[in-house]
């Protein structure tokens, strides 16, 4: 199988058309995972801040909410990778190829939604009087302060580890094609 750089003429516009679905897929896919879990550890979470105290089922509202917001933050995602990618490949980048990056990228906004979460509940369990006066409509309850904990910061933690995750992936996909070009013969 022929490296990404080997196939210096052919253009692969469909591949990055269908990298930048895929990029909104996935984002649309892992902000239905994280709020299916999300809204079972906590629908007063979802009460408070989204104020959705007439909806009967939190947790399927939450589930669409996830959906909805990872379609948003992928289509800028998309945005993001495959301007990079086109552009540093002169649009002869395979997708299959560009495909690993997408996985390794939402793995890594996986990760950083479990850190978010965990590192809340870390910040609320040292100082609950911090984190009460700090975040809006905090319950009182510990147990309850510690599931909305949770919820907020592996929020927090799947959209800014996903923006840096998407930006650490472009530079080093744009490092990795650099390299592969330097090695190219002349």
């Amino acid at each position: 199988m022929p490296t990404p750089t080997e196939n210096h003429g052919d253009r692969r516009p469909l591949a990055l058309i269908l990298l930048a679905a895929t990029i909104v897929v996935a984002s649309a896919g892992l902000g239905a995972a994280v709020n299916s879990v999300n809204g079972a550890v906590s629908p007063l979470y979802f009460r408070q801040v989204l104020g959705w105290d007439d909806v009967s089922d939190v947790w399927r509202a939450s589930i669409a909410q996830g959906i909805f917001e990872g379609l948003l933050f992928g289509l800028a995602f998309s945005l993001i990778f495959t301007l990079v990618v086109g552009l540093v490949s002169k649009v002869r980048y395979p997708y299959g190829h560009g495909l690993a990056y997408v996985l390794g990228i939402a793995a890594c906004a996986a990760a950083c939604w479990a850190v978010g979460g965990l590192t809340a509940i870390a910040l609320a369990s040292l100082s609950p009087e911090f984190f009460r006066h700090t975040f809006h409509h905090v319950p009182e309850a510990t147990g309850d302060m510690l599931r909305y904990a949770w919820v907020g910061g592996s929020i927090w933690g799947v959209e800014i580890g996903g923006f840096a995750s998407v930006i650490f992936g472009s530079v080093v996909f744009w490092a990795k094609w650099r390299q592969g070009e330097r090695r190219k013969p002349a």
